[in-house]
């Protein structure tokens, strides 16, 4: 009996050995056959048996990773158990020999058939491919449905586009001040949108404008699409103007000559419809020539890639986005398709009905065209609602048309930005998606390979908010990187297209039935690997779902379903309470590389979270009672982030330093945390570190200036800001500092010198004692602010113990010593207590556009702020000695009576260019808790008969409070108050 037995178990392992080297061979197979994917992901649109071996590709492919990870969960499931060894740094789907005998012998068995029945279907797949004809081939754009546009246009069929036209009419048919300079006048305006926005239809709008065809002599019009030809653009210019084409030449070089003498000395518009050409070399030649050619030039291009116009030249405020259409217009637009010859009892029998299909069309031109095409042929109300109940991909019609629009974008992706794409179609429509959070389901599904997965996440979304795929982009302050973005509606239907599926299971493959599960849950995961479950009650996990990659609940679930979930990458649970078994189950998935358990009354964590290895992100955010963390969260060796606000902890585990790959370290609002361990400075690759609201952390350590690649030290509300280590200067990397103390008692300003290349914001309070004046001031000067050109936002707060310590006049040194880079966007300068403002802060150089000047209660003047060009806001409170604002603050003082009578007598041209206008942006001017003012100054009689001087014309919303000394208010205020929008005074 006992060698029937070592006969089986010989047998069993001679199958898993036997099966690891076909898989081995299967691998290599897929490898060869990844080139033509591409070429198939193409040819599925049009002929569904490509679509249908497509699918069943996937999920064979699918089946492979599950059953080789089940494998490897095996082994590591055993180590773990008998503590013989810690799971792997990096789980290998290479079985060695010597661990076959870890693994019970069912296991294997189980595992060795799945994978031998596996091996038929995959062949069968494979051997269909020669059958498709594909082609190994590059993405490309594929015009062939395109038909080139022209620039004819029936204006009574377009709806809501006069605004956008008025404002490209007016930047396209406008002089530069009569001048002929040759060169000045060439522009280049770019229309940008995603596919069906109407960007064609605008440029037509304006290209038949009256006031354009006024203005230019000649008119071109090119629909350029790909490949981008210089030659053939340039003979088609050529052609338009002479009447004839340009003789053949071989040579691109006389031919864009003859284009130059064409053009010279006319003014001449070009619209480039639907160009995609990113290549900076093609567009080149063509634009050296066009510069060349005349002084009134302008270009208008129409294209849905941003990175288009980057490389053309646009300026950003000749980049122009179309707006969406409202209901009423895309009503408007649909009604004309779909009622044309009914009566007006038959139209208002479906007008209600027709608004709330119009609705569906989400401001989209090319929506409601097509779907009023469609309902033209629909005659009843229920054929009506049926459309109306419909997801646009479920409208057959309605995606013939509208869909190759967006499959021009598609075809284009690579594979990798393609399942990028097409996985958003997962979050719910209207939905603000975080860009964290996406990134982190793509990197759990496979998408963005082993190596570098955040940053080709980041560059993934980029790109497809680059071309239009994505919109209401926020962006972090700071990074600038998107932080939320949303997918237009109908972007989100073709995202669904593209997923929708009638899968065929493949022979060989296990078969899937489930009585209990939703259809359609079944389905979700089976398309995207994914859950987000929301329900008050949690879902069941029965066998038809444990290949979940991604999971999201709002409550816990039953701890033996989750041991089933041993494939997934990310899971996040919230606002339930987690038991200490509950964590222990969690900390068996050993493939997690997200766990975010914010929000989950957590006290302890495990000693088992260190069998996570492959872990990059973990979240306990608000688990206000968890006091420490085990040791063991120090072998997370992959670890990237690790979130920790508002905790109890009141320290960190001494080998921290062990998380070699720790980017992200969020501390803040841990009110209890005190110190940091010395092996902190061995976090080579921290780039965050967020410690604000640690209120009782004494310091960072000494070694921090060996942290080289951290950018954001964020340090408010802590003793840190007071007391930095000197290394802290070494740091010329960091980007964010969002405070400093300096002066007496506190850091040295003089630390902030090398740091120049902060951004975002900082906070500056600076502390005064009487005998360090002088230290103070060459102190400030250290500091060098003038040298942190992306510096957007700077807050200056002063303080002293004694009020008389004031009365030096090196206060003003100070502040002049502190001058920032013109750059800056926003100043606030607060408890200041010198008698004026510096010179600096009126400088036209500036381009600030919000000053707040608080508590500044010593100042007797302003200075002339009149003269900064770009100030939007300025708000002043609590200047208690001021008493008169002069006429210099208006930054008028250097017009002479003399010039303004000279502008008066000019032309007009040069009277507009002599205009002297005072706070030209202003829009907004709050004065509050002035007791001593008194006086407004108003501009003399001479100058109110003259035309020359313009006084805040952008002014919208004026404040005035709290100043009962004030008499009155100058007459050119008065006269503007009525037509002001936000007036308050009293």
């Amino acid at each position: 009996m006992a060698d029937e037995q070592l006969l089986s178990i010989a047998n069993e392992i001679q199958l898993v050995r036997g099966v690891e080297k076909e898989i081995l061979d299967l691998s290599d197979k897929l490898k060869k056959f990844r080139n033509v994917l591409d070429d198939a992901d193409k040819k599925q649109f049009e002929e569904k048996s490509v679509k249908d071996w497509l699918q069943r590709l996937e999920e064979t492919s699918h089946e492979m990773e599950d059953v080789l990870e089940e494998w490897s969960y095996a082994i590591l499931q055993h180590n773990v158990e008998c503590h013989e060894c810690p799971p792997q740094h990096k789980v290998c789907f290479f079985i060695p020999s010597s661990c076959l005998c870890f693994v019970e012998a069912v296991v294997r068995r189980d595992i060795a058939k799945k994978i031998r029945n596996l091996r038929s279907g995959v062949d069968e797949i494979l051997n269909e491919k020669d059958v498709h004809s594909f082609v190994i081939s590059q993405p490309k754009y594929d015009p062939n449905w395109r038909v080139q546009s022209t620039s004819l246009i029936e204006s009574g069929e377009v709806r809501g586009r006069d605004h956008d036209r008025d404002i490209l009419v007016s930047k396209l048919a406008t002089d530069y001040n009569g001048s002929h300079e040759k060169g000045l006048g060439y522009r280049i305006l770019s229309i940008v949108g995603g596919g069906g926005l109407g960007k064609t239809t605008l440029a037509q709008l304006v290209y038949n404008d009256s006031r354009v065809i006024e203005y230019f002599d000649f008119r071109i019009w090119i629909c350029v699409s790909t490949p981008f030809d210089v030659a053939a653009i340039a003979k088609g210019i050529i052609k338009s103007i002479n009447g004839q084409s340009s003789p053949e030449t071989p040579q691109l070089d006389d031919l864009l000559k003859d284009l130059i003498c064409s053009i010279s000395r006319k003014k001449v518009l070009l619209v480039l419809d639907d160009v995609w050409n990113e290549q900076e070399e093609k567009w080149k030649p063509l634009e050296n020539a066009l510069k060349c050619g005349g002084a009134s030039t302008r270009i208008l291009v129409t294209t849905r890639k941003v990175k288009v116009i980057g490389i053309m030249g646009t300026k950003d405020e000749d980049m122009h986005h179309p707006e969406l259409l409202s209901e009423e217009d895309c009503w408007l637009l649909l009604r004309r398709s779909a009622l044309v010859g009914t009566s007006q009892d038959e139209f208002e029998y479906f007008e209600k009905i027709g608004k709330d299909i119009a609705k569906k069309c989400n401001g989209l031109p090319l929506a409601a065209k097509t779907l009023g095409s469609l309902l033209r042929f629909k005659n009843t109300i229920q054929e009506w609602e049926n459309v109306l109940k419909s997801e646009m991909w479920g409208l057959e019609e309605a995606g013939k048309a509208l869909f190759p629009h967006f499959l021009l974008s598609y075809n284009e992706l690579s594979p990798m930005l393609k399942r990028c794409f097409s996985y958003c179609a997962f979050f719910r429509k209207k939905q603000a998606i975080e860009a964290g959070q996406v990134i982190r389901c793509w990197m759990a599904l496979g998408y963005l390979g082993s190596d570098n997965m955040e940053v080709k996440g980041r560059e993934c979304l980029e790109d497809l908010a680059m071309r239009s795929l994505f919109q209401d982009l926020k962006r972090d302050d700071h990074t600038k990187e998107i932080k939320l973005c949303k997918m237009h509606d109908i972007v989100h239907d073709f995202a669904q297209f593209l997923r929708k599926s009638d899968r065929v299971e493949a022979p060989g493959m296990r078969r899937r039935t489930c009585q209990v599960c939703d259809p359609f849950l079944v389905s979700r995961v089976k398309e995207y690997r994914s859950l987000f479950w929301d329900k008050e009650t949690p879902p069941n996990l029965c066998d038809c779902l444990v290949n979940l990659r991604v999971l999201a609940l709002t409550w816990t679930m039953n701890r033996q379903e989750m041991e089933k979930l041993i494939h997934l990458r990310e899971l996040s649970i919230g606002n339930t309470k987690l038991s200490k078994e509950d964590l222990a189950t969690i900390c068996k998935l050993y493939f997690l590389q997200t766990l975010n358990l914010g929000f989950c009354y957590i006290k302890e964590i495990p000693w088992e979270i260190g069998n996570l290895v492959k872990l990059r992100f973990l979240d306990l955010t608000w688990n206000e009672e968890l006091k420490e963390l085990p040791e063991s969260i120090c072998s997370l060796v992959e670890l990237q982030t690790l979130l920790l606000i508002y905790s109890s902890l009141k320290e960190i585990p001494r080998e921290i330093g062990n998380l070699v790959q720790l980017r992200h370290l969020n501390l803040s609002a841990n009110r209890k945390l005190t110190n940091f361990p010395e092996s902190m400075c061995s976090l080579v690759e921290l780039r965050t570190l967020n410690i604000h609201g640690c209120c009782v952390l004494r310091g960072l350590p000494e070694g921090i200036h060996r942290l080289k690649n951290l950018k954001h030290l964020l340090v408010a509300q802590t003793e840190v800001s007071r007391r930095f280590p000197r290394a802290l200067a070494e740091l010329s990397g960091l980007c964010t500092l969002n405070m400093f103390h300096g002066g007496s008692g506190c850091n040295k300003l003089g630390l902030l010198k090398k740091l120049n290349r902060l951004t975002g914001s900082l906070i500056l309070r600076i502390n005064i004692k009487n005998s360090h004046w002088k230290e103070l001031v060459e102190d400030a000067r250290e500091a060098e602010l003038g040298f942190k050109t992306h510096l957007q936002n700077l807050y200056l707060y002063f303080s002293t113990l004694d009020e008389n310590e004031w009365s030096s006049p090196l206060s003003v040194d100070v502040l002049e010593a502190l001058e920032p880079n013109h750059n800056l966007k926003h100043l606030e300068i607060t408890e200041y207590k010198g008698w004026r403002l510096p010179y600096w802060i009126s400088s036209p150089l500036n381009l600030v556009r919000q000053i707040d000047i608080h508590f500044c209660r010593q100042l007797l003047s302003l200075p002339p702020m009149g003269q900064l060009p770009f100030l939007e806001k300025l708000h002043m409170l609590f200047l208690n000695e001021l008493k008169v604002v002069g006429r210099e603050w208006l930054g008028l003082m250097g017009v002479r009576r003399g010039d303004i009578q000279s502008s008066s007598s000019s032309s007009s041209s040069s009277s507009s260019s002599s205009l002297v206008v005072a706070f030209p942006k202003l829009k907004e001017l709050t004065f509050s808790e002035f007791p001593k003012w008194e006086e407004w100054e108003d501009i003399t009689a001479e100058e109110e008969e003259c035309t020359a001087v313009e006084i805040m014309p952008s002014l919208t919303r004026l404040h005035i409070t709290d100043c009962g000394a004030l008499k009155k208010l100058p007459h050119r205020l008065l006269r503007k108050a009525c037509s002001l929008q936000d007036v308050f005074v009293i």
